[in-house]
């Protein structure tokens, strides 16, 4: 990304020089026929023409010079900041951090925000893609990041999260190393069932009761899964997590609604950031949209609504109990 940002900097400059230089020719030109009218005789006078042309040539030089060294007196933060064409940026260059920071960051995005934006941050069944977002690219420290976390976005159906300052700073930590790209897959094993089975029930019956049964949908549930971890990420977030050791889940698809030239557009959602929504409708035609600012308004529809609401809400050890439950039921 960074090499086609740079070129069309370049391209760019060079059309603004050629342009300044335009100018100057023509100056010259009108000039020189200036003096040619109000002096007849210029023509024999050829020593004062060069003179008049050295100095064009040499006040033309200076200009030039001073505006090359103005261009490069733009800081490194400004040229890694600066929009490029059609509003992307390059992805800056950072401090490495500390692994016991990303270890923090990976932890509290897993559990608070992979369930809409992907376990890699690439998109979700509901969230657009953070690693082609332009506020993930511009934030440094997470300051852009949490005014979002902190309800900036409920218009556009970003939930409010409850999450400290310094929680979001981890995982704007973790999503800045992703550049060169993330890993999810576990290395090593980690047991996770450390709660309570029996306050596990009651949270059960009190959270998730009035939808689901052990005895009916959820039957056998812990069983089908090669890892309680794995458990425990699809009832907090269905459907985000995939791959070996992963069931089959019907998973209610979300679908979304985009009004385009006065033409409704309705369809399985696809991928979905900043700067574009792919919607797959009932026909099998697959429709880009081109995103301007949030507009044109894209509308989800999330038929899993009710987990997404209740996943800022639950305390680590309703997590713990709940899960110790399911899995003793394996």
């Amino acid at each position: 990304m960074r090499e086609n940002v740079n070129a069309g900097r370049g391209c760019g400059r060079a059309a603004v020089r050629a342009y300044r230089c335009g100018l100057w020719v023509l100056l010259f030109c009108g000039m020189t026929k200036m003096l040619q009218t109000v002096h007849p005789k210029m023509e024999a006078s050829k020593s004062v023409v060069i003179r008049i042309q050295l100095s064009f040539v040499l006040a033309a030089s200076l200009l030039c010079v001073g505006a090359r060294a103005q261009e490069g007196a733009v800081s490194h933060t400004e040229a890694t900041h600066q929009a490029a064409p059609f509003g992307v940026v390059a992805y800056p260059d950072r401090p490495e951090q500390p692994k016991e920071v990303l270890d923090r960051g990976k932890a509290a995005y897993s559990v608070n925000c992979s369930f809409c934006h992907g376990a890699d941050a690439a998109g979700g069944s509901v969230g657009p893609n953070l690693l082609r977002s332009e506020v993930v690219l511009r934030d440094v420290h997470g300051e852009l990041i949490l005014p979002i976390v902190h309800g900036a976005r409920l218009a556009q159906g970003m939930p409010k999260l409850d999450l400290p300052d310094l929680t979001v700073a981890d995982i704007a930590a973790w999503l800045h190393s992703l550049k060169t790209g993330g890993n999810m897959t576990p290395t090593e094993e980690i047991n996770i069932v450390t709660g309570n089975a029996t306050a596990g029930k009651m949270a059960f019956d009190r959270r998730c009761g009035t939808c689901h049964s052990v005895s009916g949908d959820l039957k056998g549930f812990a069983a089908k899964f090669a890892q309680p971890m794995q458990m425990q990420q699809t009832w907090i977030s269905p459907g985000v997590m995939k791959g070996p050791g992963m069931p089959e889940l019907h998973v209610p698809p979300v679908t979304a609604t985009v009004l385009v030239k006065g033409k409704k557009i309705t369809g399985k959602l696809g991928a979905y950031d900043d700067f574009s929504v792919v919607i797959t409708t009932a026909d099998g035609v697959v429709h880009t949209v081109p995103l301007d600012n949030g507009v044109p308004r894209v509308v989800v529809h999330d038929p899993l609504k009710p987990h997404r609401e209740m996943l800022p809400t639950l305390t680590d050890a309703e997590i713990h109990n709940i899960t110790a439950y399911l899995e003793s039921l394996r």
